[in-house]
């Protein structure tokens, strides 16, 4: 078999975490998918993976392994890309992920771009702001759009590309819905005010949840949601549906803006603003694809569509 197919594989199984749904997402059948993996270890003397009745983890050989053949994909996919394409319509394949709070803009962004660029094929993924950062030092991710001053405390050297600020409203069901739209609601509402009403937030591990309980923190107050999602769709849909609240930022407001049943309050006291930007590996022989990506998240005509899509507070 060729060994870039079997590293592939290998990939696979390190993303996925089970040998079966690893082997869909390669097209083969799991018993072909689990002797590749067997190959590979013969070739290479040692075992790769912790076996139980399931997929356990790699072995510490393991992770070696996968480190290095990460770095060979990125690499012959770096050289395909120029060999197959011009440096001004770059062919081959991108992985951009994305923090939920984000994913509107992500999405936006990779439509516009392969919509440019055709030759591109995108991979677009909801992650938390861990696995984007060690996607990123890995290589299983190209670029990320995330929370970017969470890098002040990594050892990797990243780049970064700042692109707008998340600023937080408070989202209830309207008392009377508007005629068309969600309602925003000129009147700020202060954090302590808003922790009196019960809450449906995002699950802990998500950095946005983080921002919402240090704010609450800082102003000595605790608040524990009644209703906990890792899905910023469900969440919304639990504000429309039922009796709760939520946090929201501006970019995840936005996408709600055709619910007229919904109002978002600005909130204040204090006034919370995180950067977001897109963040990368740093280096000094960028594919064809990645210098195109970072070229049109830097133009003023991208930056200026992302204002008309993440509210803030003087809009």
């Amino acid at each position: 078999m060729n060994l870039f197919t079997s590293l592939r594989y290998l990939a696979a199984l390190h993303q996925h975490k089970h040998f079966g749904r690893a082997a869909d997402a390669c097209y083969i059948t799991q018993p072909a998918f689990s002797n590749a993996i067997r190959a590979l270890e013969e070739e290479f003397g040692t075992a790769i993976v912790k076996r139980g009745r399931a997929f356990e983890s790699f072995t510490p050989e393991g992770e070696r392994i996968f480190v290095s053949a990460q770095r060979m994909l990125h690499e012959q996919e770096l050289l395909l890309q120029d060999l197959k394409g011009k440096s001004e319509q770059p062919v081959g394949a991108l992985t951009l992920g994305a923090v939920p709070s984000a994913m509107p803009i992500a999405a936006r962004f990779a439509g516009q771009l392969q919509a440019r660029y055709p030759g591109l094929s995108l991979t677009v993924r909801s992650m938390s702001s861990q696995e984007i950062e060690t996607g990123l030092e890995n290589l299983t991710v190209d670029i990320g759009l995330g929370y970017t001053e969470r890098l002040k405390s990594r050892a990797a050297k990243l780049t970064t590309l700042g692109q707008y600020t998340e600023r937080y409203f408070f989202l209830r069901r309207a008392i009377k819905p508007a005629r068309s739209s969600l309602r925003r609601v000129s009147r700020p509402m202060s954090w302590e005010m808003a922790s009196k009403l019960p809450f449906c937030l995002l699950t802990p591990e998500m950095h946005n949840r983080t921002i919402v309980d240090s704010t609450f923190r800082q102003l000595g107050i605790h608040v524990k949601p009644v209703i906990e999602t890792n899905s910023i769709l469900t969440l919304g849909l639990i504000v429309l549906a039922g009796e709760v609240c939520s946090i929201l930022p501006g970019a995840l407001v936005a996408v709600l803006r055709g619910y007229p049943e919904l109002e978002a309050v600005p909130l204040v006291t204090p006034e919370v603003v995180v950067p977001i930007g897109f963040m990368c590996a740093s280096t000094d022989r960028p594919s064809n694809a990645m210098r195109v990506t970072l070229s049109m998240a830097n133009e003023p005509a991208w930056l200026a569509h992302i204002a008309t899509h993440t509210y803030s507070f003087d809009q």
